[in-house]
Parts: structure tokens; sequence; C-alpha cells
């Protein structure tokens, strides 16, 4: 295996899974319309604020009936402001994959502690049994697993007629995959991801179920001021038109708003949708001729479209032990680092080792495909290196 150096370099080696890529041709000017001190409650800020919503709502596809607000502390906080406010009515299926879906399943037996509560997990690369999910009961899942690129291939197991809310983490998924809104009751996410939006702020979007259950049901724990979605038993309705409940930065709605609005010129939903797949296959191409790397993700129907998780398949290294395999890897994303051609390209610390290859929608395609040669080569200097060391 030649250890040459390809020809050609990605324009944008950014491969980040989060913060992700600015949209293409993306410059501070973008953010020159955002009110910046002013109250975010003043006529201009609110008006900001509610253009971000009402992008996210037609682009996203959300149905007119369902709640957009948006909440501190990004993916995460949105999600612990559904879990903490909304279960304990019904028992909970906790499903998980990867270390974030991992992270719900042990704020509601260990934070929470609910009796009647029971997790349902497998290894990273695999999903669990969907089919054993239980259409009575709550269920907690992650419809794309950020750190395995391990993803639901579509929500036919959830039960048209549930009596449990779905409660969806999809801050990955969001705008690069076809979430089918009448299976999801409460979705989150983060601007960091497929849009290459700024950190700190998320977003919680409610079904009219979540809402009355919201409404119906008060939980046992006291619930943290930046919780509360409800006041004398009703749902603060302004936190879902632009009056959130801690100050936004405007900043960073301006730069979601520039990017919904980039959004909207690439063919919004289906072409950011497009992009996407584009960006992965360009990888599964490579991979398909490459027997040194594999998916983690076995199944290619589970396999994400844009945190794109890959492993050494080369006997040579499968066989070495868990942290020489971990020592490989670093190197080879340290080798790609250094000549400026993919830049935090190593598998998150839970994961197995390997890659993960950003392919959301403001990445060019035409990056990855230039990327890919690099790995090789990144590949063959490591394992020489690793060679003479032995």
């Amino acid at each position: 295996m030649t250890q040459t150096l390809p020809g050609v370099r990605p324009v944008n080696p950014q491969f980040s899974s989060g913060p992700c890529a600015k949209r293409p041709g993306w410059t501070p000017d973008a953010l020159k319309a955002a009110p910046l001190g002013r109250s975010h409650r003043a006529k201009a800020g609110k008006a900001r604020l509610k253009r971000a919503i009402d992008l996210t709502r037609e682009i996203l596809q959300v149905p007119a009936d369902y709640r957009i607000g948006i909440v501190p502390a990004s993916d995460t906080g949105a999600y612990e402001m559904a879990m903490w406010t909304m279960l304990g009515a019904r028992p909970v299926d906790c499903l998980a994959w990867e270390s974030f879906g991992e992270g719900w399943v042990n704020d509601a037996l260990k934070q929470l502690k609910l009796k009647d509560a029971r997790a349902m997990k497998a290894p990273y690369g695999a999903l669990p049994d969907l089919s054993a999910v239980n259409p009575e009961h709550d269920v907690l899942f992650t419809w794309n697993g950020t750190t395995s690129g391990v993803r639901v291939p579509n929500a036919d197991w959830i039960a048209a007629d549930r009596k449990g809310l779905t409660f969806c983490d999809a801050t990955s998924a969001a705008f690069a995959q076809a979430l089918e809104w009448p299976k999801l009751d409460i979705v989150t996410y983060s601007w960091q991801k497929v849009l290459g939006g700024e950190a700190a702020h998320g977003m919680l979007i409610l079904s009219p179920r979540a809402v009355e259950r919201l409404e119906s049901y008060t939980p046992a724990w006291p619930l943290p001021k930046i919780f509360r979605l409800t006041s004398g038993g009703k749902l603060i309705e302004g936190i879902f038109a632009g009056e959130t409940i801690n100050t936004p930065s405007m900043l960073c709605v301006e730069d979601y708003i520039d990017a919904l609005e980039w959004a909207q010129s690439v063919g919004s939903l289906k072409g950011l949708m497009a992009r996407c797949d584009a960006n992965a296959k360009a990888v599964a191409d490579f991979v398909a001729q490459k027997p040194f790397l594999d998916f983690l993700a076995k199944d290619p129907a589970t396999r994400s479209n844009t945190s794109v998780c890959l492993v050494f398949s080369d006997p040579d290294i499968a066989a070495l032990a868990v942290d020489e395999q971990a020592t490989f890897a670093k190197t080879v994303a340290n080798l790609l680092e250094k000549e400026g051609v993919g830049l935090d390209l190593g598998s998150y610390r839970d994961a197995p080792p390997g890659l993960r290859i950003w392919c959301g929608a403001t990445v060019e395609t035409s990056d990855v495909a230039a990327l890919m040669p690099w790995i090789e080569w990144a590949y063959a200097t490591a394992k020489a290196g690793f060679a003479q060391a032995a």
C-alpha cells in the first residue's frame, strides 16, 4: 500500500461531529442584522426569535399543531427538560446504543429514579430489539446515534395508537433524515449539527399529546426554573412564540436564521437530506473498495448519513489489544490533522477505536471524496510506524 501523499486536499478540512462546519460561504457578515445590545423581549428581538421558529417549522415540515420552542443548554437541556417535566406518569422503556442514549437511561434510572423503567441496550454498531418496546409505555430513544453512527431506519416500530409518549433525541438527525412526526411526541435537537449553527441553544418540539401530558401531570420532584413549561397547570405558550425561558444569544439566533435561510436556498429539507446522502455515499463507495476499513454500523439500513463511524477491519489491527487499537486510531487522526486535511476525526471516547466523519449538509461532497485517499495514506503510514516499532 502506497504512502505517497494524495494529490487533492479538501478545501475545508472541518469534519467535526459538533460543533460542525459552517454552511458554505459563511462569513461574520451573515450576522450583521442581529439586534445586539437590545433586549430579546423588545420588538426586534421577538421578531428574530419568531423568524427562527417559523423557518424551523417550514423547513422541518413540523405539523401546525406542534409547538416549537427555543430553550437553554443545547440538545441536552431540551431533552432533560422533557424528561424532568413529563416522565413518571407511565412506565418507560429507555433505549440506548451509544453514549448519549446511555446518558438518558442513566438519568431516568439513577437521577429521576423511576421505579417502573427498563433499560433496553445494544452495543455500539447495533440497535436493541425495537419490536420489544411496549406501546403502553413512554419511550426514550435517539433517532441517530452521533457517537455510533447507528440510526433507526424508520418509525415503523412505534405504534400509531400508542398510549405512551415518544421522547426523541434528534440532534444529529434533524434536517438530515425524515422524522416521522405522527410517531413523535417530543423532539429535541441543537443548532450546531446538520446546519452548522452555534452551540448552547436547544430546540424543544411538542406534539398535542405532549402538551396534554404537561397540563395533566405534575412530577413528584421539584423542577428548576429553567425546566418549567407550565404555569397554573397550563402550558406557557410564550415559550413557543419566542419568549424564551432565559436570555438567548441574539448573535447565535441570527446565525441559526442564516443557516435556515441557506437551507431554503439548497432545496430545504429535501435538498439538505440529499446533500447528507451524497456525503455518506462518498464514504461508502470508498469503504467498499478498501478491505482495511468498515462501518461500525453493520446493517446498511441503520447507517447514519451524518455521523459516519468507521473502524479498521485490517486483521493485523483488529488483533491488537483495545488500548493499542485506540493508539493506532489516534495516530491516524493525528496524521490527518497534522497535514491539515481532516480535523477532529477521532472516534468518540466511549466508542470503539476508529474514525468519525461528519457528513452533514454543510459539508461539501467534494471535500469528503478528497478526504478518503488521505485516510488510506494515514492508515498506511501509521501501520508502517507500528510495524517498525514492533
